[in-house]
């Protein structure tokens, strides 16, 4: 009994590792990524450099709001923090004024409109992880809540299955076949299984009103009335007509961080701007508590005194937002946000492994391996497109946003057309190739593409490697020698990839490797 036990969770760890093994890969790869998404963004904006002061950049990101929408029903303004130099606006224009226009923009710290490139940056591989792309949101995240519940069937599946799962973890052995990637499976599921265990779970949560509507729908006839209710804002109120000028935001700013034990503010909400109506709601920082829902103050726009501290959080939305903060780890200092991030590639490795075990562990019993069946191929052709054809996109993501044109068109949305464009063309061309010289020139040209980043970087900006190192200038010298590293793995697996031979079929299944066999 307990031998079937095994053998049933084996089955269902294969076939569901499988079937979303491939969204997984590409849910992991920019997740992992999206911890330094402001980094990311920075890096895709050579032209915004140094730091800048919260209270000044928002106090001057009033100034600007001021000049150009003085009469809008809403202003939000996230101030720069110690990752990002910028502060973003967005503004709502007054009902039927300012039509379909522009909307949001990007300041420096002293409220000046930034002449940057377009680009999406970091926030548009943290989007992807769970809103996809070309598609429905609704539809897209629909999809990633089915793969994360497969994900974290996988792991409680794959736990039960490998009983020796701590003792293979200590044995990692290199150019053993099938055994070898059994062996980087094993390491990296354990190396960070409470990582893969939490950032599963908790990703579910985050959307596990859209999952599981039910009981909203039990006890509210429309669910807006639930929204409202739980994330309850200040009331829109109508314009008195009368004109005032607004409260210093400084000092706004100043009495919500005192109110919050000497926390930033994040987020800023101002309604009807310079009228006598007017209030401003403030948020503190996410990167200043674990719980990514922070306290709220809203304070009488005119005279800056406090009005209501908020809707105070109950013990399960309390717990929710604990649960999205620790997803998100936007609360994670450099050392944590760097732990996040190395589970994170330690959770893509073992994705990929699996993917990439399952043929591996098949093909020796294909009757005959080197003519496999077309559902065989078709795996082996969607494994080399998963993993070459994202990272050479990821890279191609990159190299666009130097080398486009600045002033181009939609120019961010051809950086993120640059990314598809290359990842479909390496699954075209794992389809017309075999499989393993596609497996390596794809792996290849991940590498190559990886090793231009920073080359090109040099060629198109003053920020290169060495001018960077001289200025000290940190993020562009991470970045860099990230893209270096990610060229050097590609490159190792390439070579690993051109000197593997076809495996013979195994004449007998000795005790060791049924063990093997029932754990793949």
């Amino acid at each position: 009994m307990k031998e079937s036990l095994r053998q049933s969770m084996a089955w269902l760890h294969t076939w569901v590792g499988l079937l979303f093994g491939w969204l997984l890969f590409a849910m992991f790869a920019t997740g992992t990524a999206a911890y330094f998404q402001e980094e990311i963004t920075r890096w895709m904006q050579p032209e915004v450099s140094g730091t800048a002061d919260p209270v000044v950049a928002t106090e001057g990101a009033v100034r600007y709001l001021a000049s150009i929408a003085p009469d809008a029903k809403t202003w939000f303004i996230t101030p720069p923090n110690s990752r990002s130099a910028t502060t973003q606006v967005f503004w709502q224009p007054a009902e039927g004024r300012g039509g379909r226009g522009e909307t949001s923009a990007v300041l420096d710290g002293s409220g000046h409109k930034v002449e940057a490139r377009q680009t999406r940056g970091g926030f548009f591989l943290y989007r992807f992880h769970f809103d996809l792309h070309y598609m429905p949101v609704i539809w897209a995240r629909y999809l990633v809540g089915i793969a994360a519940m497969f994900m974290l069937v996988a792991i409680l599946s794959g736990i039960v299955t490998h009983k020796k799962i701590f003792v293979d973890f200590f044995m990692l052995r290199f150019g053993k076949g099938q055994r070898s990637w059994l062996d980087a499976h094993n390491v990296t599921a354990v190396l960070a299984l409470p990582f893969h265990l939490m950032i599963t779970f908790t990703g579910l949560v985050t959307l596990a009103t859209l999952y599981m509507p039910w009981g909203i729908a039990a006890n509210y006839a429309d669910p807006g009335t639930f929204f409202n209710a739980v994330f309850a804002q200040p009331a829109q109120v109508e314009r008195s007509g009368r004109s005032e000028p607004l409260a210093p935001i400084g000092t706004m700013m100043r009495t919500a961080s005192a109110e919050w034990g000497g926390a930033d503010v994040g987020y800023l909400n101002v309604i009807n701007p310079g009228d006598a109506t007017a209030t401003v709601t403030l948020t503190r920082a996410p990167e200043d508590a674990i719980g990514s829902r922070g306290e709220t103050l809203t304070l009488n726009g005119v005279t800056g005194r406090p009005l209501e501290a908020g809707l105070t959080k109950g013990p399960a939305l309390e717990t929710e937002s604990v649960m999205i903060g620790l997803h998100a780890g936007r609360f994670a200092q450099w050392g944590l946000r760097w732990l996040y991030f190395l589970s994170g590639v330690a959770g893509t490795i073992m994705v990929g492994s699996g993917l990439v075990l399952w043929t591996v562990k098949r093909r020796a019993k294909l009757p005959n391996p080197d003519r496999p069946h077309f559902g065989f191929r078709l795996v082996e052709r969607l494994n080399v497109a998963a993993i070459a054809g994202l990272g050479a996109g990821l890279a191609v993501y990159f190299l666009a946003n130097r080398l486009l044109p600045s002033g181009m068109e939609n120019r961010a949305d051809w950086e993120i057309h640059a990314l598809f464009i290359a990842w479909g063309a390496v699954l075209a061309w794992a389809i017309v190739r075999p499989t393993r010289r596609a497996w390596v020139e794809g792996l290849a040209a991940a590498a190559l593409l990886y090793t231009a980043v920073p080359v090109v970087n040099a060629l198109t900006t003053p920020r290169n490697l060495f001018a960077s190192l001289a200025a000290g200038d940190w993020l562009f010298v991470g970045f860099d020698c990230a893209m270096l590293m990610l060229a050097a793995g590609f490159g190792w697996a390439a070579r690993k990839a051109a000197r593997v031979r076809a495996a013979p079929a195994p004449r007998r299944r000795t005790a060791d490797n049924a063990d093997v066999m029932a754990a793949a």
